[in-house]
């Protein structure tokens, strides 16, 4: 399960070129939840990017450290606590690149999963709206999580949903049936994504040196020699 993201360096014209706004994304090497992240969104017909709070926080939750930063794509249409956000109120998430930890005998080795070209990611996600009066209100995410593909099932099980740059306005529209978004809850393709090991000190959330994303061994990634 992705618990960090690593956000430098965008280009926002790159990465949705009707973006109209101006302000910069918010960046860093290690971003932990629990913190705001920049999201693109559909508002009134118009793609925007706004900061949005990772953990799901809707108007009943009562403990700030139980907001979800992740939901099972399995679990969407099962749990009250997602549905109703995944059918009107979908997001993406700009990043570089997002963390996993690999288990190890006595500790988890942080991988870095970027794509291997390395051009941004949009990572599909859900939010909601808390209205702390009549005319305030606080905007939470959670990521959308699936299986891991088999390159890199070795070092996690689940990985972000990764929605393709061609289908972000199906994705962000609230109008799109859900049974057209169901092809895009899958895997990433095999060769997609690759990963390299980086420093521990990315277990330290307040760790913000670029050296976050320094390998520290070879990249994990799919080959044509793999293929069965």
């Amino acid at each position: 399960m992705t618990g960090r993201l690593h956000v430098q360096r965008l280009s926002l014209a790159r990465l949705a070129p009707d973006l109209k706004s101006t302000e910069p994304l918010i960046e860093s090497p290690n971003l932990a939840p629990r913190q705001p992240v920049s999201a693109f969104r559909l508002e009134q017909g118009r793609l925007t990017h706004t900061p949005l709070f990772w953990g799901l926080t809707p108007p009943w939750l009562k403990v700030l450290d139980h907001a979800p930063h992740c939901a099972r794509a399995e679990t969407l249409s099962k749990r009250a606590m997602f549905h109703e956000a995944f059918s009107a109120r979908r997001c993406v998430i700009p990043v570089s690149g997002f963390y996993v930890w690999k288990p190890q005998a006595r500790s988890k080795q942080p991988f870095l999963v970027t794509q291997v070209n390395r051009a941004p990611l949009l990572l599909g996600a859900l939010w909601c709206r808390y209205h702390t009066t009549l005319t305030t209100f606080a905007d939470s995410t959670a990521l959308i999580s699936v299986p891991a593909n088999a390159c890199l099932s070795s070092l996690t099980d689940r990985l972000p949903v990764i929605i393709p740059p061609e289908a972000l306005t199906q994705w962000l529209d609230p109008s799109t049936d859900l049974s057209s978004l169901t092809p895009l809850l899958i895997p990433a393709p095999l060769e997609l994504l690759g990963a390299f090991p980086v420093s521990k000190h990315v277990n330290n959330p307040a760790y913000q040196s670029p050296s976050c994303a320094h390998p520290t061994g070879p990249v994990l990634r799919w080959t044509v020699s793999q293929e069965p």
